[in-house]
């Protein structure tokens, strides 16, 4: 049984920092996409980082520079360090993954996989 636990979530002003953590448990780490998402109420589902299996890293345009995502192999634990926060971050963010396509992102970003109930970010 997979499950993925986020933490870390909470408000925060704006130019302020944020770290989100996921417990995952159930799954062979190494071997998933894990990847951030972000949904904002009346707002499309936006990816703000992924890291594959190899450990690379991909961000959003509207987060690069600002935020780094991280994984801890041994610890099942995949990170999210959010810097410079504007209001515009503010939404619930979510944890993922998914091994559907081995060490690429792709599956993830169609949504396949496993999912977190999610943490609540606001920025004011």
């Amino acid at each position: 049984h997979v499950q993925l636990v986020e933490s870390g979530g909470g408000s925060v002003q704006a130019g302020g920092s944020l770290r989100l953590s996921c417990a995952a448990s159930g799954l062979t780490y190494g071997r998933y996409c894990m990847g951030w998402v972000r949904q904002a109420p009346g707002k499309e589902r936006e990816w703000v980082a992924l890291i594959d299996s190899l450990g690379s890293t991909s961000y959003a345009d509207s987060v690069k520079g600002r935020f780094t995502a991280s994984k801890d192999n041994a610890q099942n634990t995949l990170y999210l360090q959010m810097n410079s926060l504007k209001p515009e971050d503010t939404a619930m963010y979510y944890c993922a993954a998914d091994g559907t396509y081995g060490t690429s992102c792709y599956g993830l970003t169609l949504g396949l996989g496993y999912w977190g109930q999610g943490t609540q970010v606001t920025v004011s």
